[in-house]
């Protein structure tokens, strides 16, 4: 799989850290853990959009697109719907999953209750949002298992614990 990363970071995302292999690395364990592994297989490009910036930029995502007025850690705008990425051709024009947009106060806050460092929490917020451009959500109980576990997986994959291992 050819994965194009267009990421556009902000300074106050540190830039001692190679945030474009971090973003390929999550966005692709993210896809060989999905039910479209295919993907990586294919001739066809596959493209992702990563937007890292601040919290008041994705505040005003959140607001315009979700109706909520706070920053949130991660939100992903799919090009494709689930359904979709079945019935691809293996060949054709580059593909584009979407955009996914972080925002640094919030990740750098969870990151530290959670005490383990921004970029693991990164990846994860990376895996996540990848997996929802793919068409997973967390809307029930059983969407939410289901994804989860892919998303630990995938994680797993990146050398990252289980994020959720204090679940019984």
């Amino acid at each position: 799989m050819t994965l194009d990363i267009d990421i556009d970071a902000d300074p106050e995302w540190d830039s001692s850290t190679s945030w474009e292999s971090l973003v390929r690395t999550a966005a692709e364990a993210a896809i060989a853990e999905s039910a479209f592994p295919q993907l990586a297989q294919s001739e066809r490009g596959v493209e992702l959009s990563v937007r890292l910036t601040g919290d008041d930029e994705v505040q005003a995502l959140n607001s315009k697109w979700r109706g909520k007025e706070k920053p949130t850690n991660v939100l992903s705008f799919p090009q494709l719907e689930r359904e979709e990425f079945a019935s691809l051709a293996e060949r054709g024009p580059e593909l584009l999953l979407g955009d996914l947009v972080l925002a640094r106060g919030v990740c750098a806050s969870e990151a530290e209750e959670k005490r383990i460092p921004i970029e693991d929490h990164a990846a994860h917020l990376i895996v996540h949002g990848t997996l929802h451009l793919l068409g997973y959500d967390h809307a029930d109980d059983s969407a939410a298992e289901e994804m989860e576990s892919r998303e630990v997986r995938a994680l797993a994959r990146l050398g990252i614990a289980d994020p959720y291992g204090d679940r019984d």
